[in-house]
Parts: structure tokens; C-alpha cells; sequence
């Protein structure tokens, strides 16, 4: 008796994507390796090698994305037969259990979990390559990595905790909880939503086949020429960044067409809560930083592969336009990170001090403050570049701009916690732990606006000191906290208290032990991505290396605690913090669509020790 065979909507999943990935890529390497020419004498070194790798990576993105499923949908539409209802309540996952988790799904529920465990498996990676660079600054001679491998791990170390940082916020939360935050059944574009996951598992790949090709030789930030002349292993980089910014195009795109067409009935700019209003400046950032990204890694790409001189200074190109093309992305890209972790604080603070957020206007003022002022500042990166000096000035002055809506989101805070009654949760010492964190990375950043300061800091320990007190100190601090505050909505259990508290504890002791250890030995002159130095910086090395051992044990205690709550944690109440933002009004689990009946708003969520609270 024959049965029915499923329709292929049904059979593709993780592991056929990865199979036909790997299928396209060794079919287009071996015709590749087979009809392109050899070289001429005086090509350009690995010319023919990048083209036959950048095909094979290319084909494998495209095979990955046939593979689970993502082009279905848009061949159905051009084909004119979109999907039934019955298709797409299976792109959902309804009913599914735990093999939606595996599959395309559209879900914007689970499409959060699934950027929740991405972000922990890249932060586990990135934590190991950064346990192994301290493990070879453990003495001054280094030798426990051979320098090329070492060099590689930094530039790897590096990118992956940027893309980590980046989504840490927006990918989970901004996923699960904001639409339900906003009162939305689900996102704008619920298979974009689903496309942007799945393009950063796709991007993976890439990246790990570069590490057996030569590597990262460049740092993270891939300067041109220096990119041009590396090994193959660059090209993974390339590919990597390439499909990263398409997922954060995509997820941007999504995200503010959703906020701004979907929150519900009666919630005005003034009433939406200000974690959507960070989310929301945060992909406005992202949108037009990205491109640029993407097209300098292109461009990177057809150096190498093409031939072409786009940077290369002996064929009329250079090494400047690479650096103004990455900066315009990297810079903003801190505020990307940045403005959603500190918005989600600022989120909890009124719930754990029973106070209204203090002046709500001047947090939204602020937020757009940063936002705005962050894209003029790119070019602070470039003071010891050799460019014209009379540039200097103008962006000194808009770095130091910044630190105005900076402090305005430092002010909020402290107001509100300021005579509150504080309730003393993870969540709640975390916003404390956050007014520490961006002080220090703040007040330090200023050297480094300052083009006579810069110029004795720039390449030391002490810039990376800097931008780990901003991105980890702030992002990441907000990030956990955002886990702890949530974790009963995601799961319906409570993250475990006593686990929270000492990976809350380790994690910040750790972190202020390493990078005050790493500003000393910035502050004496020790440079940044070397795998020796003189016997002189010996001791701060050392205290350094201690305390980010201690961090990856805190986050080992978090993980643990993850696993723990989400199987045996106590039950949840439906609003366990008794907060008054529309995602604690939903049952637990949420239910498949939200609500059965979507909400209207009448009031502001801050309402907390004013008559209208008890309305």
C-alpha cells in the first residue's frame, strides 16, 4: 500500500539546507576548479583561488537557502500561486512542537528563541577564542599559538562578538517579546522575519571554512590593501559580513515597518514603551550603515577575485575609501548594540522602583539624540590615518557632541531610581551595573574624541579597553538582565534567582578586574593584537587574564541557569514582576497569534505611584 508522499514544503528543515549547501558548493568548486583558467604570469596573486572560492561560497548561501525552505514562497508568488493557508499555518509551526524550532518558521515566537540560541552559541564560540588569546598573553613570550593562527583568532574573536553584540538584544527580544509588546500578532513580514534568521546560520559556514584556508590575518575591522593581500581564508570573512548585513537589512526593514503600522489602538509615540522606541532607533541606525558594509565587502571581494583597484593605491584606488566605508558602518554600529540594551533597562527601571520613568520626553530625546549625532562621527577612527588635518576638528567636536544625549539617558536613569523603592532583582542591579559600566566606558571615550589624546592612545590596550566597557559593559549587561526580565514570558518559568545572582556577580566583578587590567596597560603604552609584549606589562597581562576567566565562568553559570529554569524552574505567574506593559497581559505560553482580541491603549506603561495606576 503506498503512501501519500509530503510536499517538499514539509521535508525541508536545518539538515536539508545544510545538505544541499554542501551539495551546490562542491558541484560549483569542482566546475569551477575544472573551466576557469590559470592565471596569466602577471595576474594578481590567488586571483583564480578567490574566484573558485567565492563561487563555492556563494553556491553553498544558495543551496543553504533552497534547503530550508526560504525560496518557496517567493517562487510560488511569481509563479502566481501563493501558499494556502494551510502552507503557511505550517510555515507557523502550528503544532509542530519542537521541529519548528529546525524548520523555516514564520512565527515570530520562535523565530526569537532561535536568535536567542544562535546568540548564545556565538558568544560561546567568540568566549573560547578570547580564553585562548588570554591563555597565550599569559606570559610575555607568548608561544602557545603560532603567531598567524593567533592573529587569525583575534580577527575571529573579534567579528563574531560584534555580530553577537549586534543581534544580542534586537534578535531574542525585539523578535518575542515586541510585537506582543505593541499589542501585533505577529511581524509585518512574517517570512522576512524567518529569512533573517537563517541567513546568519548560513553565514556561519563561510566563516569556519576561512579558518582552514588561511584565516583571519587582518584584524576585524579587514583593512584594504591589507585584505587583498591575505590568504584565502579572507574571503570567508567576506562572504560572512556580506550575508550578516543582508539579515540585518532585512530585520530592520521588518521591525520598523511593524512598529510603525501595527502597535495597537490607541498607542500613541508617547505611549509606546521606550525598549520599542530604542529597538526602533537602533534599526534606523542599522539601515543605512549596513549597505555600506555590505558594499565595501563586496567591492573587497572584486579586488581580490576580479582583479579591480577599488583599494589598491598602485592601481589608482585606496586604502582610505575602505576605511570611510567601514567606519560609516562601525561607528553607528556601537549605537546599533548600544541604544536597545540600555532602552530594555530602562524598561525594568520603572518596574523595580515602583516610579514613573523619569521624564520620558528626554529618554526619547535622548535615544534620538545618539542616534542622529552617531553617524557624524565615524571619522575619529581616522585621526592617525594620514588624511587632511583640517578634518580633524569638525569630528572631534560631534564625537564630544555626543556625550550630551549620552548623559541625558544616564540622568533618566538616576532620577528614576532616585527615592524609588527599589526592588532588588538581577534586573534591577543590573541598571546600577549599567550606570557604572557607561561611565567609565564614557568618561574614557573622551581621550579618544580628543585628536592629542588619540594620538598617544590609538592602537594601545586602552581603546580596547574602551570599547569593551561601551559594547559588553553596556550592551551585554542589558542583554542579561533582558534574559533574566523575560525569561518567565519566553518560557513560563522563572529563571533561577540564586544562579542569576552569581552569574550576575562573577560576570561583573570579572569583567571591571580585566578591563581595569587592560586600561593600565594601555595607559603604559602596551599596543593591541600583539601575542608578545615586554616583560614590563607582565603583571597587568596577568590580572587581566585572570578576571576574563572569571567572566567565562559567570557566563557558564548563566548558561547553566538557562537550562535549569527553562526545564525544572518554578512556574511563572503571568506577570511576575507586576508590570504594566501590554506582553505581560498574555497567557503563558503565548498562544499562537497573541491575542484573540487585539488591545487598546489608554495610558502610558509608567504609570507606577500616580492615580492612575490603580485605573
Amino acid at each position: 500500500m503506498s503512501t501519500k508522499r509530503k510536499p517538499l514544503i514539509e521535508r525541508l528543515n536545518v539538515f536539508t539546507a545544510f545538505f544541499f549547501g554542501a551539495l551546490f558548493a562542491f558541484v560549483s568548486w569542482r566546475l569551477a576548479l575544472t573551466y576557469l583558467p590559470m592565471d596569466s604570469e602577471n595576474a594578481p596573486l590567488f586571483t583564480r583561488e578567490d574566484k573558485i572560492t567565492l563561487i563555492s561560497m556563494i553556491s553553498w548561501f544558495i543551496g543553504f537557502m533552497f534547503g530550508i525552505g526560504a525560496l518557496i514562497a517567493p517562487f510560488r508568488w511569481v509563479a502566481g500561486k501563493d501558499l494556502s493557508h494551510e502552507e503557511n499555518m505550517y510555515y507557523a509551526g502550528k503544532d509542530m512542537g519542537l521541529k519548528r524550532y529546525f524548520r523555516y518558521t514564520t512565527d515570530h515566537k520562535v523565530v526569537g528563541i532561535q536568535y536567542l540560541v544562535i546568540t548564545m552559541v556565538i558568544f560561546g564560540i567568540a568566549g573560547i577564542l578570547a580564553m585562548m588569546i588570554r591563555a597565550n598573553l599569559g606570559s610575555p613570550e607568548g608561544g602557545l599559538i603560532n603567531p598567524q593562527a593567533y592573529n587569525s583568532i583575534v580577527g575571529t574573536h573579534g567579528i563574531l562578538m560584534i555580530v553577537g553584540a549586534i543581534i544580542m538584544v534586537t534578535g531574542p527580544f525585539g523578535n518575542y517579546i515586541m510585537p506582543i509588546m505593541i499589542g501585533a500578532r505577529d511581524m509585518a513580514f512574517p517570512r522576512l522575519n524567518a529569512l533573517s534568521f537563517w541567513l546568519i546560520v548560513a553565514a556561519a559556514v563561510p566563516l569556519i571554512w576561512g579558518q582552514f584556508i588561511g584565516g583571519i590575518s587582518t584584524g576585524w575591522s579587514a583593512y584594504n590593501p591589507l585584505a587583498g593581500q591575505s590568504p584565502l581564508g579572507m574571503n570567508g570573512y567576506i562572504m560572512y559580513i556580506c550575508i550578516f548585513a543582508l539579515s540585518t537589512m532585512v530585520a530592520g526593514a521588518n521591525i520598523t515597518t511593524t512598529v510603525v503600522k501595527m502597535r495597537a489602538k490607541g498607542m500613541t509615540w508617547n505611549r509606546t514603551p521606550i525598549f520599542i522606541h530604542g529597538v526602533v532607533a537602533s534599526v534606523a541606525l542599522a539601515l543605512p550603515a549596513f549597505p555600506t558594509f555590505f558594499l565595501s565587502q563586496v567591492m573587497s571581494g572584486m579586488d581580490r577575485a576580479l582583479g579591480t583597484n577599488f583599494y589598491n593605491p598602485q592601481g589608482g584606488g585606496s586604502g582610505w575609501l575602505y576605511e570611510h566605508l567601514f567606519w560609516l558602518m562601525g561607528h553607528p554600529e556601537v549605537y546599533v548594540i548600544l541604544i536597545p540594551a540600555v532602552a530594555a533597562l530602562m524598561e525594568m527601571a520603572p518596574v523595580f522602583t515602583r516610579r514613573p520613568l523619569y521624564s520620558f520626553n528626554v529618554a526619547v530625546i535622548g535615544i534620538a539624540g545618539i542616534a542622529g549625532l552617531s553617524v557624524l562621527v565615524w571619522a575619529h577612527h581616522m585621526y592617525m590615518s594620514g588624511w587632511a588635518p583640517l578634518l580633524n576638528a569638525p569630528f572631534m567636536l560631534t564625537t564630544e557632541l555626543i556625550s550630551i544625549p549620552t548623559g541625558m539617558l544616564f540622568l533618566v536613569l538616576v532620577g528614576t531610581i532616585w527615592r524609588g523603592r527599589v526592588w532588588a532583582t538581577m534586573p534591577m542591579l543590573s541598571v546600577y551595573a549599567l550606570l557604572w559600566n557607561f561611565m567609565i566606558g564614557g568618561v574614557t571615550g573622551i581621550y579618544l574624541s580628543d585628536v592629542p589624546a588619540d594620538a598617544t592612545f590609538h592602537g594601545s590596550m586602552y581603546v580596547t579597553a574602551h570599547f569593551h566597557y561601551t559594547l559588553m559593559g553596556a550592551g551585554l549587561t542589558g542583554a542579561i538582565a533582558s534574559l533574566v526580565y523575560w525569561f518567565p514570558k519566553i518560557t513560563g518559568r522563572m529563571f533561577d534567582k540564586k544562579l542569576s545572582w552569581i552569574g550576575f556577580w562573577m560576570v561583573q566583578i570579572g569583567f571591571n578586574v580585566t578591563f581595569m587590567g587592560m586600561f593600565a596597560v594601555g595607559l603604559a603604552g602596551q599596543p593591541r593584537r600583539v601575542s608578545v609584549f615586554d616583560e614590563m606589562f607582565n603583571r597587568g597581562n596577568q590580572i587581566t587574564s585572570a578576571g576574563a576567566f572569571v567572566i567565562m565562568a559567570g557566563m557558564l553559570v548563566f548558561l547553566a541557569g538557562v537550562i535549569h529554569s527553562w526545564k525544572h524552574g518554578q512556574q511563572a505567574p503571568m506577570n511576575p514582576w507586576h508590570a504594566k506593559t501590554i506582553e505581560w497581559t498574555v497567557p503563558n505560553p503565548v498562544p499562537l497569534e497573541n491575542f484573540e482580541t487585539l488591545p487598546e491603549v489608554h495610558d502610558d506603561p509608567y504609570t507606577f505611584g500616580t492615580r492612575k495606576e490603580s485605573v
